[in-house]
């Protein structure tokens, strides 16, 4: 009989990576989201049936039950950026966390896997890294042999980062960023899931491991490397704090008063008191070594998505090609 995890957020950005690698495994997938029908994707992970969706809101318990019942392992990857309504960070990241911790150890779960975040810190100004911090506490508290995963900043095919800021770029010469000097360690979604993988299947010690990736960089480095793979020429330029705080300020300000109606995806003040602070593995942190996983470079990933950013997109090299011939 195969044995089934659920996966709480397993449609978004890491989840589906593990949705993908537990199918390969073998395992049933429940995927629980809050609109299945826009996560029908990831039914093509597995055989006919192995890999389904179903509704979760993981603010209520019995929602969460229902999603979790003759499951043999849990991996939380539900996470936000920024509040949306009722899903603020103390609802989500923290209460969220803990109820499934808790629900988990209720209804016999084996194991228990939870994506958190480095930089999750109990005196951080950000709000995002104190309700981490305390996300990690709930689960703990509840389930003491937890797998808990924190990642520098993922990048991947889907990701919000390096897609984000190549699209960005096609538009005027100049760059904008915030904490240009501020250091991040990126690593790959899929090994991410396999880390993942590894707690569900019991080949990672319980505790807190830090996941990056082999290249330390600024985030003035990692828009320098960016611009090099789309091949454009940008001036990346420093927004100072002072003036990022102001602006996230105005856009928070822009979610207030249309109650929601209009969202801040632009910068919040919580991302840039997060943005000030390098994101990179603590020394003597346990890491992808520790689970025998060899971590993968971004300069050898990017290439593979970010061609599209290209001023020719996928024609780009034929078109450089073409111009060292008539040379």
């Amino acid at each position: 009989m195969s044995r089934l995890v659920t996966i709480y957020g397993g449609s978004g950005f890491v989840g589906r990576y593990i949705a993908r690698r537990m199918a390969k495994e073998g395992w049933l997938v429940r995927v629980a989201v809050r609109r299945p029908n826009e996560a029908l994707f990831v039914k093509p992970y597995g055989a006919v049936g192995q890999v389904e969706p179903v509704l979760c809101n993981i603010r209520d318990d019995e929602s969460v039950r229902a999603a979790m019942a003759g499951a043999e392992a849990v991996v939380n990857c539900v996470g936000i950026l920024g509040r949306r309504g009722k899903n603020t960070f103390d609802a989500v990241q923290v209460e969220g966390a803990g109820r499934i911790a808790r629900i988990a150890a209720e209804t016999g779960v084996e194991r228990l896997v939870q994506i958190s975040a480095i930089g999750a810190d109990a005196g951080s100004d950000s709000e995002y890294a104190r309700t981490k911090a305390a996300g990690e506490a709930a689960v703990l508290a509840a389930f003491p042999s937890a797998v808990i995963l924190r990642p520098s900043i993922i990048f991947g095919t889907e990701d919000q980062f390096f897609n984000r800021f190549a699209g960005m770029a096609k538009f005027g010469p100049i760059l904008p960023v915030v904490g240009a000097d501020t250091r991040f360690q990126p690593v790959y979604v899929d090994d991410v899931a396999q880390a993942a993988v590894r707690g569900v299947l019991g080949q990672a010690a319980p505790g807190i491991y830090e996941l990056g990736g082999p290249e330390v960089c600024s985030f003035r480095e990692l828009m320098a490397a960016m611009l090099k793979v789309i091949h454009r020429r940008r001036l990346v330029v420093n927004v100072p704090f002072f003036l990022a705080r102001l602006m996230g300020w105005g856009f928070d300000l822009m979610q207030t008063l249309t109650g929601g109606l209009v969202t801040n995806t632009l910068l919040t003040r919580d991302q840039v008191r997060n943005l000030a602070v390098d994101n990179v593995v603590a020394p003597g942190a346990k890491g992808l070594d520790d689970l025998g996983i060899a971590a993968t470079p971004f300069s050898a990933v990017l290439p593979d998505y970010l061609w599209r950013f290209r001023p020719s997109g996928q024609y780009d090299a034929i078109k450089a090609s073409a111009r060292n011939l008539r040379a």
